[in-house]
């Protein structure tokens, strides 16, 4: 990883947080609303933070000429890595069946062909020591994250609730009916104490995300999640949501995230040969002298300090080319364009309001969309 010390961001977070194992199996930000704020992109060179790859595969659906992937973890990368070796062999039921969409008795088999796919030794033995988990969980389901969320199944869910209401919430309902199941039979005070403790930051970094990714964030996790779970359950209809079906179930059934949706398949399957995938840091990336059409940054800002912010920023503008897209979410570490570089960008509004009102990854408070304008 590069020590170059105009990385300050990247150097402090690796430090501070692990890297060296998979810690998401599964993309936890909604690309429907990553793709429609990115918009048409012919042509472009789009730069993606990698995490396990699928909304890096989504910005092909744009029709850039490039993408690039980016990431400072290894195992990160190698879950990008396994998705393009399994689209490139496997049609789109066995893809599913190897992401755990899907139950699959032939889960194994699945994995040895994309394994198969795998130009690099090392890549296929990181994977080879991780086929029987794999085969349990699939490969969106064997992230600490994902691991965190099979807790809350398994210890939670069976202390708060019966299965007869967890399968009643995937009933489509109008909003107002939405609105009355979440209050009159889910919402009751045992969920509540339990959601409060299971979602208490300590529990967060022990289990789900690393400890350090909370050195920013302002006021309860817990209290947080409860807001949120209420956009997910009441405003959008949770039969749709593919990212509340794995929470509560550990797989997808009918709801899927937008790359693995049947629709998406074939275009980004045609379009594979766009990606590129880099280990290192964005900040490395950005002062490498590329110019960019557009930025998926995650919610990387979430871990900065509001100076590191500042200067990461700053960086990213440099390597924008006017009418370039940043689009970034936040959990509870509020980020949006420093003063210093508010009148190098212009916010998308609509394109902000759209995204925040469909997002099914509901965990983050904001979405921010800012478009590059010309110097």
């Amino acid at each position: 990883m590069p020590t170059d010390p105009r990385q300050p961001a990247a150097t402090s977070i690796a430090a501070r947080a692990k890297f060296d194992d998979i810690r998401y199996g599964q993309l936890w930000e909604d690309a429907d609303v990553l793709v429609g704020a990115l918009g048409k992109r012919q042509g472009a060179t789009l730069v993606s933070i990698c995490s396990a790859g699928d909304n890096a595969l989504a910005l092909l659906l744009t029709d850039p000429a490039r993408v690039i992937a980016i990431d400072m973890s290894q195992a990160q990368l190698a879950c990008l890595h396994i998705r393009i070796a399994a689209m490139r062999c496997l049609d789109h039921e066995g893809f599913l069946e190897l992401m755990g969409s899907y139950p699959s008795a032939r889960r194994g088999a699945l994995l040895a062909q994309a394994i198969a796919g795998l130009e690099a030794s090392d890549l296929r033995a990181f994977w080879q020591a991780r086929a029987d988990a794999v085969v349990r969980h699939g490969l969106g389901g064997i992230g600490k994250f994902e691991g965190y969320f099979r807790l809350l199944r398994s210890m939670v869910l069976p202390l708060t609730h019966d299965r007869e209401t967890l399968s009643a919430i995937f009933h489509s309902r109008p909003r107002a009916a939405r609105a009355q199941f979440l209050d009159t039979r889910f919402n009751g005070w045992r969920w509540r104490l339990l959601m409060a403790m299971f979602f208490s930051r300590p529990v967060m970094g022990r289990l789900g995300r690393d400890p350090a990714f909370f050195d920013h964030v302002e006021g309860s996790v817990g209290a947080h999640v409860a807001r949120r779970i209420r956009h997910a359950a009441v405003d959008l209809d949770p039969a749709e949501n593919p990212y509340l079906h794995w929470i509560l179930k550990g797989r997808h059934g009918e709801a899927l995230p937008l790359p693995w949706r049947r629709s998406a398949y074939e275009t980004i399957r045609e379009r594979l040969g766009r990606v590129e995938v880099r280990h290192g840091t964005l900040e490395g990336l950005v002062a490498s002298g590329l110019k960019a059409d557009g930025f998926n940054l995650s919610d990387i800002f979430e871990y900065m300090d509001e100076t590191t912010f500042a200067q990461v920023y700053g960086q990213i503008l440099a390597a924008a080319n006017p009418g370039a897209r940043l689009v970034y979410w936040n959990m509870m570490a509020p980020r949006r364009a420093p003063p210093a570089y508010a009148g190098q960008v212009r916010v998308r509004h609509d394109d902000e309001a759209t995204g925040k009102a469909a997002d099914k990854a509901f965990f983050y408070s904001d979405f921010v969309v800012e478009e590059v304008v010309a110097s």
